[in-house]
């Protein structure tokens, strides 16, 4: 069966993850990234022969806003699917159930769930995650969703609550500075999912666009954009202490 990893990944957690499942199931799977929308076409269709792993990250318990309007432009024909959502060692929340419906209002007919782990955007929380057992994990996961789906098994409900909880942008509006070691070599520009930073003059931010992904902060390499604002490194260092303590990831068949 041809599958596809279809995701929104600002950072790469969801990337990775998805690309796990879908390569596990299919050694020559297609990845579709949707992560900059200036890219996309505007749709993409798939048939009943076909499955689709889709993967995107958790923005204060629901999917990041902007990554539903993205999986809005993939379209299935009773396509099976795989589910998965990553989030930062806090909780999921209602993140998966809304992929899930998501994924049904599209066409597809899910096959099983993942509430996966991933290094935070914020602080220092479990920054080597997804690491190689997780990625194994979700790998033995893919196939095993796909072959009880063979084996005619019915899929259950993914967890949350609807109505959503309120969620899918960030609580703090955390802007990266451009520092003077800028170069002016587009590095950020290219990796901002949401064109906050101008292409033509990449020390240019639209502050009301920014997701405070820090995609363009690790991307950067030359150090040209940090995050050292007081009141971020106080919350930071906060919020790396109360999500010390490791979470597992979760699977749903």
């Amino acid at each position: 069966m041809h599958t596809t990893a279809v995701f929104f990944s600002a950072t790469g957690n969801s990337r990775r993850c998805a690309a796990a499942m879908a390569h596990a199931l299919d050694q020559s799977a297609a990845l579709l990234d949707l992560t900059q929308a200036s890219r996309l076409a505007p749709e993409y269709r798939f048939g009943a022969d076909e499955l689709v792993v889709f993967c995107a990250p958790v923005y204060a318990g629901r999917l990041y806003t902007g990554a539903a309007a993205r999986f809005g432009r993939v379209w299935g024909q009773n396509t099976p699917c795989i589910l998965a959502v990553t989030y930062g060692n806090r909780h999921y929340d209602d993140a998966l159930a809304e992929l899930e419906d998501i994924a049904r209002r599209q066409g597809f007919v899910p096959i099983g769930g993942a509430a996966l782990v991933g290094r935070h955007t914020y602080g220092e929380i479990q920054v080597d995650r997804p690491d190689a057992d997780d990625l194994a994990a979700c790998a033995d996961f893919a196939r095993r969703a796909v072959q009880r789906f063979a084996d005619g098994s019915a899929c259950p409900a993914m967890p949350g609550s609807r109505p959503y909880r309120e969620g899918g942008v960030g609580k703090h509006a955390w802007v990266p500075r451009v520092t003077d070691a800028c170069n002016g070599c587009g590095a950020c520009a290219q990796v901002c999912p949401e064109g906050a930073i101008d292409p033509a003059d990449p020390r240019a931010t639209r502050a009301d666009r920014c997701i405070s992904c820090f995609a363009c902060l690790r991307t950067c390499p030359r150090g040209g954009r940090v995050m050292d604002e007081q009141a971020y490194l106080e919350f930071a260092a906060a919020f790396s202490q109360r999500l010390a303590q490791r979470r597992e990831n979760e699977f749903f068949l």
